[in-house]
């Protein structure tokens, strides 16, 4: 499924490649962009062979997050972003779980905080760049930092998993300028790695249109599903983030 909403994404951006239109933000050099996303979540944590579906135990609920975006560059472009996402919850426990060598039995009150930082560092180059938009490729260093804890009153210590998760990525990426005032965007990601203590997965699929206002200012919305895996030592993770989103940039 993500890979026929891509490259649907890019082949409408190749049919708008051959029409000779200029955008206001197209010859800008620096863009600095937040978004506000509410994606719904799946966060399954496995340690020493005991799964805890966080969703599912703790009924944790969509929120909002912010995610900070800058670029520098035309064609070639270095790029930073970073979205953290937490989660807060209290619950009593319909079975028994084990996390951390911590037991947590059934009808125990039970409080989770799940934190999961991500910082993705890119390389962007255009290799094919034209008034109606561009064709590039995306080289991604992501580091993800995953927190996740459950206490009860019944423990003298809080049951604490701590993972780094740092992978590489590749992908392409794909614009087309709709005149002088919107674009359509599509990005996607990912790899899969396995090798000595670590094995994990990672993708990353965003699609979204920004109408500008200008040379300096515009509107974005659109819909980004984010997937990662990882096995490190005795600790297991599956998360996903999919959901809309709208934001602003600006560009200078």
């Amino acid at each position: 499924m993500r890979t026929r909403l891509t490259l649907g994404v890019l082949f409408f951006c190749t049919l708008i490649l051959a029409e000779p239109q200029t955008l206001y933000a197209q010859g800008q050099m620096v863009d600095l962009g937040i978004r506000f996303w509410k994606p719904t979540p799946e966060l399954v944590l496995s340690s020493g062979g005991v799964t805890v579906d966080f969703v599912q135990d703790f009924g944790l609920e969509e929120e909002w997050f912010r995610e900070y975006r800058g670029s520098i560059g035309r064609r070639q472009k270095l790029r930073v972003n970073f979205v953290r996402f937490e989660y807060n919850a209290e619950a009593i426990i319909e079975r028994t779980i084990v996390f951390q060598g911590q037991e947590f039995t059934v009808g125990a009150p039970v409080a989770t905080d799940v934190k999961w930082d991500q910082w993705t560092f890119s390389y962007e180059w255009d290799f094919v760049s034209r008034p109606g938009g561009f064709l590039g490729l995306l080289t991604d260093l992501r580091y993800n930092k995953v927190v996740a804890s459950l206490d009860s009153p019944a423990l003298t210590s809080t049951a604490t998993a701590d993972v780094s998760v740092p992978a590489p990525a590749f992908g392409f990426i794909g614009r087309g300028y709709i005149g002088d005032w919107a674009s359509i965007t599509g990005e996607f990601t990912g790899i899969t790695l396995g090798f000595d203590a670590f094995d994990g997965e990672t993708y990353d699929l965003d699609i979204y249109g920004t109408a500008h206002f200008g040379p300096h200012f515009g509107i974005s919305g659109g819909y980004r599903a984010l997937d990662i895996h990882y096995e490190v030592d005795d600790d297991i993770g599956d998360l996903k983030m999919k959901g809309p989103y709208f934001g602003a940039v600006v560009s200078f």
